[in-house]
């Protein structure tokens, strides 16, 4: 039985520009109606993600910075070490001009920044730290590899009362796969990294935020 839903942000109910998908939000709000709580699970800062759980009608918990800040029945957590990830960033700016996306001074427990160099190089001149890298098409994060949005989201979820295999979750791209991996149902959606279509249990026919309202009406239903 499926007692909450957990959904990425970027690529999932939003478009390839970022732009929030109506038909996402309709069913997320359709799926808290029927009692069923929704959780966000995101690479975006904490205050993006309240803001967004806030306009969009969720009641449940959040994951946010790919897992490194929670914020639960419990209260909020920060889990990852932006220490490790600062030191890693400082030595690959000294390789590769890199610049930090906007509000980066808001980011709590992760680096993130613009897609100018190839994911690899990156995971190439950093292979000496203790870190993980994200490509979410949309940036490039440097995370404490200690947490992802998987750990946190059985926490979160926990704090509910609620267990993994409870859980619906649907996502995008690579720094998804965690999460997914932790869920009962795992959902990629039609614009999904192959990486994702390949651990999914059933793959969308539509993108985006059309996905996700296709995914929650088959299986919520």
């Amino acid at each position: 039985m499926i007692k909450a839903v957990a959904v990425d942000v970027d690529g999932t109910i939003t478009d390839g520009k970022r732009r929030l998908c109506c038909s996402a939000m309709e069913s997320i709000r359709a799926a808290e109606e029927k009692g069923i709580t929704v959780i966000i699970v995101t690479g975006n800062i904490l205050p993006v993600t309240k803001t967004l759980s806030i306009f969009i009608g969720t009641s449940g918990g959040l994951v946010a910075e790919n897992g490194g800040v929670i914020e639960s029945s419990k209260g909020r957590m920060v889990l990852g070490d932006i220490h490790k990830c600062k030191e890693a960033y400082d030595f690959l700016l000294t390789k590769h001009p890199v610049e930090k996306v906007d509000f980066s001074h808001q980011r709590i427990s992760e680096i993130a920044f613009y897609r100018t160099i190839p994911v690899k190089t990156v995971k190439e001149a950093l292979k000496d730290f203790d870190v993980k890298i994200y490509d979410t098409n949309f940036a490039l994060h440097i995370t404490d590899p200690a947490v992802n949005k998987g750990t946190s989201l059985v926490r979160v979820a926990g704090d509910m009362g609620i267990l993994p295999e409870e859980i619906l979750a649907v996502g995008d791209s690579e720094n998804d796969l965690e999460f997914l991996k932790v869920a009962g149902v795992k959902v990629a959606v039609a614009n999904a990294e192959p990486e994702l279509k390949a651990i999914a249990d059933y793959v969308t026919k539509k993108p985006y935020g059309d996905g996700v309202k296709e995914a929650l009406e088959r299986f919520l239903s």
